[in-house]
């Protein structure tokens, strides 16, 4: 039973900082940034997106305990990136050459533009 190889990461095409928008669960229609991205579990983390309620006790490191309120991880097929013209989109791909080689640009798959 032990034989078992990991999942690959999954293919996770948002960044830390991307505006997103939510597109499905209880906050369906909010907007944030991301704040952190999980491949491994293809998840991401959005800034006030998924709040939920945790009991925090008092350690070293968070010297007040009680309730606290955090950001829990949402699927990464549930949010869609924004571009600044079109709103919700898709991320594609473009190669561009420059110097140093070949260099991958994420673009907006509605208008073609950078992301």
């Amino acid at each position: 039973m032990g034989n078992r190889q990991p999942d690959p990461p999954k293919v996770v095409k948002l960044k830390k900082g991307d505006r997103v928008r939510v597109l499905a669960g209880k906050d369906r229609g909010k907007e944030g940034e991301i704040m952190r991205v999980l491949p491994a579990a293809g998840k991401v983390i959005v800034d006030g997106v998924n709040v939920a309620k945790r009991h925090q006790r008092a350690t070293r490191a968070t010297m007040q305990g009680g309730i606290i309120d955090k950001d829990m991880p949402l699927p990464a097929s549930a949010v869609a990136i924004l571009c600044p013209t079109d709103g919700a989109t898709r991320v594609g791909y473009r190669f561009e050459d420059s110097g140093s080689g070949r260099r991958k640009v994420r673009i907006c798959k509605k208008c073609g533009g950078d992301l």
